[in-house]
């Protein structure tokens, strides 16, 4: 008795004692798990992964570099969602300290009212936001220490999550590389902004800087160019220049010999520029628009075509606007360009998804193999080029005389190589006072005067893509003024930018994910109710003319006091037209009611499958498995 008594202790000891080790087991996991930052990244995007350009920064650091959040996280103003934001943003920060070893630091600060914290967040420059009128001021903001070097990212936004690794990596270069590259900038648009006049001059408002060059001034120190100058600084690392519009010959001269002595350009060329239209400088001294821009003879000894006269119409890359009548359009020449037309092999479009390009020009490589020509931005297979006259005139218009071509239309390309000089004869001479038309010799070539040379261009055919009306929107966020991004135009500027001035590494991290990520099949769909629409109305408009060129015959068969009378043949022509328009125009209606009809089916599907056909499978995959485990 005794002994089962003993047995019976030791059982129930032993397993007690098991519960408790389990316990411990259990607690030390927990512990040992809670501090690791153990991370899997399943998103096809590789969101949250950091990008090469980041690490390849990280591991270059030669000074160590100290990283201070400061958020609020104690005050009770701050909502849920922004208490969840900065949890990830710091995760997201730990991964800089993994990344990059001993030369990081992390620290995390609660500036609570009233503290030293607060103090130094407000000396570092972190903006103080108010979540609530009663309430205490919110920070929740960056800093970046790297010896006698800062910098800053004042408010960070949730709604600005995919700029994110971007901003705080380029913060990172910033105070690790303080010497700034000098950038010179020409345009004949305020891109730079502009002051206002002296008291009592007219004249509107003062122009406040493009979102992209306000962005630049963070990495880059930014010198303007007049655009009448003679001769470019040599100590400018690349020339932009942006919508180059009726430049003298003086100025092609001297963007020629930049180039020729090794200077990298970025120029974006305009065949219509909105921007311009839009401002005082869209009317010549006719009265008659122009707002087309070129490089003219530089892009001839170049070897690279370019139409200012003409855009391009795309009907995959078309774009749903609001035009005339407030009727919502398809406009071919308002491209909307996605992961199809950029290039997926170059570092500088790799991360791109969707770009707005108004109104582009087309780049024709006629370099003959002396050049290498990179393709960046490409139409589709169904683009071509029309008047820039008739795309003023919206969509229906560009329909009217659209015919697509067997080529893709270059909208944006890299040219590098050795450059021959458009002034084989030297510098042109200035024209004599008061002649502007008087063909003058140019100068004599001097020793300076360079006849070719080795450098790498950029050259895009849209300027409106840096206008903040299509790249940018402008956000409140508790009184704090942001953007948000409307596409990659922005990162496709900053990429070039660095490509031909500034750190390559960069470019890599610009886009964090897709803006728009569209459903594919229905994209597909409405590409062909288009393309069906698109031969219905031109079948439409050809018996419209072929009505008109018949009535028009048949009066002129009339006499002349008989021109307001309708004869037999023209009632006849009249009824039979109607009864045409008639039939297309029920035609077109049954496209687009089959269009709704097939991706509202597509939409049902897609619910049937998220909601009962994947459950379902489920369901049945854990019945079968639960059989099996029975029979066994």
């Amino acid at each position: 008795m005794k002994t089962n008594t003993v047995k019976a202790l030791w059982r129930t000891g032993g397993g007690l004692a098991a519960l408790g080790l389990l316990l411990i087991i259990l607690v030390a996991a927990n512990v040992i798990v809670g501090r690791a930052r153990w991370r899997t990244d399943l998103t096809s995007e590789k969101l949250y992964t950091l990008s090469d350009g980041t690490r390849q920064i990280l591991q270059k650091l030669d000074k160590p570099v100290t990283l201070k959040l400061f958020f609020s996280r104690s005050a009770p103003e701050v909502p849920v969602h922004l208490k969840a934001y900065a949890s990830q943003v710091e995760d997201l920060l730990h991964e800089y300290r993994n990344a990059g070893g001993q030369q990081v630091t992390i620290e995390v600060i609660d500036p609570k009212p009233d503290s030293e914290a607060e103090e130094w967040a407000q000396s570092y420059g972190v903006t103080a936001q108010n979540m609530d009128v009663f309430g205490q001021p919110v920070f929740f903001g960056i800093v970046a220490v790297a010896g006698e070097t800062e910098g800053v990212i004042a408010a960070l936004d949730p709604r600005t999550d995919s700029l994110l690794e971007y901003n705080l990596t380029r913060l990172i270069y910033r105070v690790t590389h303080p010497q700034r590259p000098v950038i010179g900038v020409m345009s004949s648009l305020p891109v730079m902004g502009e002051e206002a006049p002296p008291y009592g001059m007219p004249s509107p408002k003062a122009a406040k800087p493009w979102l992209a060059f306000q962005q630049l001034q963070e990495d880059y120190e930014l010198r303007k160019v007049d655009t009448d100058v003679e001769t470019i600084p040599d100590d400018l690392q690349a020339l932009v220049v942006v919508h180059p519009k009726e430049l003298p010959e003086k100025t092609l001269y001297a963007i020629d010999q930049f180039v020729l002595r090794g200077g990298h350009l970025l120029a974006f060329l305009d065949p219509m520029n909105v921007a311009d239209l839009e401002s005082d400088n869209g009317q010549n001294q006719f009265g008659r628009m122009k707002a087309s821009s070129t490089l003219g003879p530089l892009l001839t000894a170049w070897g690279i075509g370019f139409d200012d006269t003409k855009v391009v119409a795309d009907m995959k890359s078309a774009s749903r606007l609001r035009g005339a009548d407030n009727r919502v359009e398809d406009s071919p020449v308002f491209l909307t360009l996605r992961a199809a037309n950029v290039s997926k092999d170059d570092i500088l479009t790799s991360r791109l998804n969707m770009l707005m390009l108004p109104f582009a020009g087309s780049f024709v490589d006629q370099t003959q193999g002396k050049l290498t020509v990179t393709p960046l931005l490409t139409s589709s297979d169904m683009s071509g080029l029309v008047p820039a006259m008739t795309a003023q005139f919206g969509a229906d218009s560009v329909n009217r005389e659209f015919k697509p071509e067997a080529k893709l239309q270059n909208m944006a390309v890299r040219v590098s190589g050795t450059f021959h000089t458009a002034f084989p004869d030297g510098k042109p001479a200035a024209p004599p006072a008061g002649s502007d038309t008087e063909k003058v010799k140019p100068e004599d070539a001097t020793a300076a005067a360079l006849q070719e040379g080795k450098s790498t261009i950029i050259l895009v055919a849209d300027a409106d893509l840096l206008y903040d009306r299509f790249c940018v929107e402008e956000l409140n966020f508790f009184g704090a003024r942001a953007f948000q991004p409307l596409n990659d135009n922005v990162n496709f500027f900053a990429n070039a930018v660095e490509q031909v001035a500034g750190s390559s590494d960069l470019i890599g991290i610009r886009s964090r994910g897709e803006f728009f990520r569209p459903f594919d099949r229905v994209v597909a769909l409405e590409e062909q109710a288009r393309q069906r629409w698109h031969e219905k109305e031109q079948d439409l408009v050809g018996k419209l003319q072929a009505a008109r060129e018949q009535l028009s015959k048949l009066q002129n068969q009339k006499a002349d006091g008989q021109q307001f009378i309708l004869s037999p043949e023209q009632k006849d022509a009249i009824a039979r037209y109607k009864q045409d328009e008639l039939r297309i125009t029920r035609e077109l209606k049954d496209v687009r009611k089959n269009l709704r009809q097939e991706i509202e089916t597509l939409g049902v599907k897609v619910k049937v499958a998220n909601i009962v056909l994947m459950p379902l499978l489920i369901s049945i995959g854990g019945v079968a498995y639960g059989l099996r485990r029975r029979r066994r």
